[in-house]
């Protein structure tokens, strides 16, 4: 997904002449070493000094700049969350904070580079809108809005890492900011999720389609602000609904659409699947350490009743 936001970015940087990239110590690679290449003028690394980077984003949307601030998730939006809070989402400025690597993408590095609060964070911003594409043509889609004449305001813009599937390519529905998306329907269970644990949900329907279970997987890019009234429709058109989502249990999509239940009273079975509100400490792969959290295609099938 980074790759092709770096491609998009680059290609729409060729005619928009506000975009600018500001970095905290990343190394550019490919085509985001061809924007600093082309554009040293409008790539800026500010080395470990993620403050700076926010400020710096921040002056520069004041005169009119379309900024990106890029690195590491924790990095991107904890260490500097004061300035992002008071310089951008205060004065609502048009500056994304890219943070890769979201959730626990990073298994191997530990809990500094954990961001498993990272949307419960951003969400409780005023102003600040979250974008978590699933795949590399959503990721394209994202970014394209980010650069369009429809964007207000700050968003936190969340990527995994790299390799993810292309999940979207068959998607009944197209990306639309702010709105949820069908990738199939069905009639027994919805699933829905965001970002790189799309692909759990689609392995997850798959599985319950072989039990003869009929699934919607529905995509909720746009976590902020949140589709209300596309999330009633699935609560009110499913017996079963699956929330499963890469992120702390306390103010993510689950605790959204739980109260989106509660208000509109739905007599769906509803079910979520997030990460522990714990440190988990277990060195492996990025699926084992989701595992460990409870989060696996095998869970969210249970919760699906399969």
């Amino acid at each position: 997904m980074r790759n092709k936001f770096a491609e998009a970015l680059y290609r729409l940087s060729r005619s928009d002449p506000r975009i600018h990239i500001v970095v905290a110590d990343i190394s550019p690679a490919g085509p985001m070493n061809e924007f600093r290449k082309e554009f040293p003028e409008r790539f800026i690394n500010v080395g470990v000094a993620e403050q700076s980077m926010i400020g710096i984003c921040a002056g520069l949307a004041l005169k009119g700049m379309l900024p990106f601030a890029y690195t590491i998730a924790t990095f991107a939006l904890y260490r500097p969350f004061e300035m992002v809070r008071d310089d951008l989402c205060y004065q609502n400025l048009p500056v994304t904070v890219v943070g890769i690597g979201g959730g626990v993408i990073y298994s191997t590095l530990g809990g500094t580079h954990y961001a498993q609060e990272d949307i419960t964070i951003a969400g409780a911003i005023p102003n600040m809108s979250i974008l978590a594409p699933c795949d590399p043509a959503e990721a394209t889609a994202a970014t394209e809005y980010l650069v369009g004449a429809d964007r207000k305001g700050p968003c936190y813009l969340r990527f995994g890492k790299a390799g993810e599937p292309d999940i979207t390519k068959d998607a009944i529905e197209p990306f639309r900011f702010g709105k949820l998306r069908y990738l199939r329907r069905g009639r027994d269970v919805a699933i829905l999720s965001y970002g790189v644990t799309m692909g759990l949900a689609v392995k997850a329907a798959a599985a319950l389609a072989d039990k003869g279970k009929s699934v919607s997987v529905i995509g909720c890019p746009t976590v902020k602000p949140l589709d209300r009234e596309g999330v009633i429709e699935v609560l009110r058109s499913h017996p079963r609904v699956v929330v499963a989502e890469e992120n702390a249990p306390r103010g993510g999509l689950a605790s959204e659409v739980k109260s989106v239940a509660w208000d509109i009273q739905a007599r769906c079975a509803l079910q979520t699947i997030t990460l522990k509100d714990e440190f988990v400490h277990c060195y492996g792969s990025h699926e084992d350490l989701l595992a460990a959290h409870g989060l696996s295609v095998p869970a969210i099938v249970a919760a699906a009743g399969g």
